[in-house]
C-alpha cells in the first residue's frame, strides 16, 4: 500500500487546529487505512470505533458515557450510521483542556454534512479524501492511474481484468448498498442508467432538458439525480465563470465522472486499446488532468471554473483565489498549438499566464504568456496555490 504522506500531513495540521476533523470520501477510497496510519504516526493513546461493527455500535449507545473518558486521538468510522453522536461531540469538543481530539470518517451525504455543520459549527474541519493522485503514484504510473482510476484496490490490482472487475463490483455496491444507507431511496437501476448516461456526457455542458426527455421526468428530477452523485463524491460539476466582458457567456456547468477508472467502467472500456478507439478518449484525459491539477493546486471546489462564450472561446480550467487567476488548457497531443481561444482567455480573463497541459514530453514557451507543460512534468511545474 502506498504511503499517503501529503494526506497525513494535512490531517495532522487540521487536528492541531480543530478539536474535530472529518474525512469524507466515497467508500473504498482509503479513509479507514489513512486513519489507522495516522493513529500510528501520532503516537500516544488512541481509540477506534467502527460503526459497521455491531460491538462498537453498542459501545456507543450512550456516546457521552463512552467517549468522555477517552484521551488522545479518537477515531469514529462510518459515523453516518449514528449521527446523534454529533451532539456529544459538541460538548466534548468544548472542554477547556481538550483531552481528546476526534477524527470522524463518513460518506458525504448532504444530510450528514448539514447536520454536522449545524451541530459542530466552529469546531470541525472537513478534509475530502480522493483516491490515489499522480503525486502519490509518480509520473511514471500516470497512464495506469488514468486507466484504472485512483481507488486503491483498483489501482493496485494484479491485472487489468481484476481492476475492471473490482470497479464493476464497486458500482453495484455503491448503488444498491451505499446510497440507500445515506437515505437515498431512488431505485438502483434508475441511478445506474443515469450514471451511465452521464458518462457519455463526460466533459460536456449539463443539459437538464435533454436528460429529462431521455428519462421521461421533469428537469428538476434529473437535476436531483446529478446533485446526489455530486454530493456522494463520484461526480464533479465544474461551474462556469461569469464576468462582465460584454460577451454572451455559457452558464451551465460541465459534468465529469470524478474517477477516471469508474468512467471507463461505466463506458465498458476495459483496456487502453478499448479507450484509444473510443470517441470519449479526449474528454476522459481532460477530466483526469483537471482532477490532478485541482488536487495539485489544493484548490477548493468554489475556486474552480471553466469559461466559455457563445462565440466559441473557452478555457478548460480557471482557478481563482483572491487576486490570483490561473488558466489551463488540456490537449491530448504531443505538439499543441496556440488557438484564438487562448488569446481571448488571456485578454478577457486578465490572466497573467496560461498553461497548456499536453501528452508529450517537452516543456516550452508557445507564445508570450502561454507555456506548454507535459503531463509527465506536471508535478515539477505546478505547485500549490498561495494561501
Amino acid at each position: 500500500m502506498l504511503k499517503r504522506l501529503s494526506e497525513l500531513k494535512t490531517l495532522q495540521a487540521f487536528l492541531n487546529d480543530h478539536p474535530v476533523v472529518g474525512i469524507v470520501g466515497a467508500r473504498q477510497v482509503g479513509k479507514t487505512t489513512l486513519a489507522h496510519t495516522l493513529m500510528k504516526a501520532q503516537g500516544g493513546p488512541a481509540s477506534f470505533f467502527d460503526l459497521e461493527n455491531s460491538e462498537d455500535l453498542s459501545r456507543l449507545d450512550d456516546p457521552m458515557f463512552a467517549l468522555k473518558q477517552l484521551r488522545g486521538l479518537v477515531v469514529i468510522d462510518e459515523i453516518q450510521q449514528k449521527p446523534e453522536i454529533f451532539r456529544a461531540l459538541r460538548v466534548l469538543a468544548d472542554r477547556p483542556s481538550r483531552p481528546a481530539r476526534f477524527l470522524i470518517l463518513g460518506s458525504a451525504s448532504p444530510q450528514l454534512l448539514r447536520q454536522s455543520s449545524e451541530t459542530l459549527a466552529g469546531r470541525i474541519a472537513y478534509h475530502e479524501l480522493g483516491g490515489f493522485s499522480l503525486s502519490e503514484v509518480g509520473a511514471k504510473n500516470g497512464e495506469r492511474l488514468w486507466i484504472r482510476g485512483g481507488f486503491p484496490l483498483s489501482f493496485l490490482a494484479g491485472t487489468e481484468a481484476k481492476s475492471f472487475a473490482w470497479r464493476q463490483f464497486f458500482i453495484k455496491n455503491f448503488l444498491e448498498r451505499d446510497l440507500p444507507q445515506l437515505g437515498i431511496s431512488i431505485r438502483a437501476v434508475t441511478l445506474r442508467r443515469f450514471w451511465s448516461m452521464l458518462a457519455n456526457y463526460h466533459g460536456q455542458q449539463w443539459n437538464a432538458s435533454e436528460f429529462g426527455r431521455a428519462f421521461g421526468v421533469a428537469d428538476t428530477t434529473v437535476r436531483h439525480y446529478l446533485d446526489i452523485l455530486t454530493a456522494a463524491l463520484v461526480v464533479r460539476q465544474l461551474l462556469p465563470w461569469h464576468e462582465n466582458i460584454g460577451k454572451r457567456q455559457i452558464k451551465a456547468p460541465k459534468v465529469y465522472i470524478l474517477d477516471s477508472g469508474l468512467l471507463h467502467t461505466l463506458l465498458n472500456l476495459r483496456t487502453l486499446r478499448d479507450l484509444e478507439g473510443h470517441p470519449k478518449i479526449g474528454a476522459s484525459w481532460e477530466g483526469f488532468v483537471i482532477h490532478e491539477l485541482i488536487r495539485r493546486l489544493g484548490a477548493l471546489p468554489e475556486e474552480c471554473f471553466y469559461w466559455g462564450t457563445h462565440a466559441g472561446a473557452e478555457l478548460d480550467l480557471l482557478v481563482v483565489r483572491g487576486r490570483t487567476r490561473l488558466g489551463f488548457e488540456i490537449k491530448r497531443t504531443s505538439s499543441p498549438s496556440v488557438t484564438p481561444s487562448m488569446g481571448h482567455a488571456l485578454r478577457d480573463l486578465k490572466l497573467k499566464e496560461l498553461t497548456v497541459i499536453h501528452a508529450g514530453t517537452q516543456n516550452y514557451r508557445m507564445a508570450p504568456k502561454i507555456k506548454a507543460v507535459s503531463i509527465s512534468s506536471l508535478l515539477k511545474e505546478i505547485g500549490p496555490l498561495p494561501l
